[in-house]
């Protein structure tokens, strides 16, 4: 099933359900999927691993303004945010923690055989493409510098 036929069977679920912030989410996701697919390179078509990237994206600008209103004491703003940014890693694939992220990075930093903060950029490549989808760029660039570090 798509990604698209799956947000609008479980936005006629939210809408009978009447579930305000599960609507609220799985639109927004729609609305992103609809400009993903007008893009002029498009086709009318959105790949698997750009709709990941859009859900990535998406995630990263809740989590961004979830900060900021957390930061200007803005509760009600912040609860809307945390309930679409719960609804939107529904559709991600599952996230690696940062153990299993740390032995990874390890075996990058052996592969390509970096030795100091120098090399940082060689490893974050690989490593870029190791977990695209599964992690955090923020946390998989702080491992990388730490164990670089030593």
């Amino acid at each position: 099933m798509s990604l698209e036929t799956e947000i609008m069977s479980r936005m006629k679920e939210a809408m009978k359900a009447k579930d305000e912030d599960a609507l609220r989410g799985l639109r927004a996701i729609k609305a992103e999927i609809i400009k993903a697919k007008t893009e002029p390179d498009a086709g009318g078509v959105v790949s698997p691993e750009a709709e990941t990237k859009m859900l990535q994206r998406m995630v990263k600008q809740r989590k961004e303004s979830l900060e900021i209103y957390e930061k200007q004491n803005r509760e009600d703003l912040a609860q809307k945010e945390k309930s679409e940014l719960v609804i939107i890693e529904q559709f991600l694939p599952k996230q690696l923690s940062e153990a299993e992220i740390r032995n990874v990075v390890k075996n990058i930093i052996t592969q390509v055989g970096a030795t100091s903060p120098a090399d940082m950029g060689k490893v974050m490549g690989a490593a870029t493409k190791e977990f695209a989808g599964k992690a955090d760029g923020k946390l998989v660039a702080s491992v990388v510098k730490e164990l670089l570090s030593k």
